[in-house]
């Protein structure tokens, strides 16, 4: 009886766990090493930088970089939906 009980407890934690979204900490250094390859070739890369580090917190990705933006967006459809007030695209 006891090792049943044991038993669903570890099936319970391990469940649980499986709901845990990433931590904060590896979500920005995920973000930070994406959002480096995206704005690498930028003309204004801090901008870039910042913004796209805004955008990967809030969506969770980081589309692709090429010279053909609009297309990779469409792997990050909450970057690529992102607009500002005046209906620009927020994210580099």
């Amino acid at each position: 009886m006891k090792n049943i009980f044991l038993l669903g407890v570890l099936l319970s934690l391990l469940l649980a766990t499986s709901f845990i979204p990433p931590s904060l900490a590896n979500m920005q250094v995920f973000c930070k090493a994406k959002c480096k390859v995206r704005c690498f070739k930028s003309g204004f890369p801090d901008k870039c930088m910042k913004y796209c580090q805004l955008c990967c917190l809030d969506c969770k990705c980081v589309p692709t970089y090429s010279t053909n933006m609009l297309d990779n967006k469409r792997e990050c459809p909450c970057y690529k939906d992102k607009k500002t007030n005046k209906g620009r695209s927020k994210c580099p």
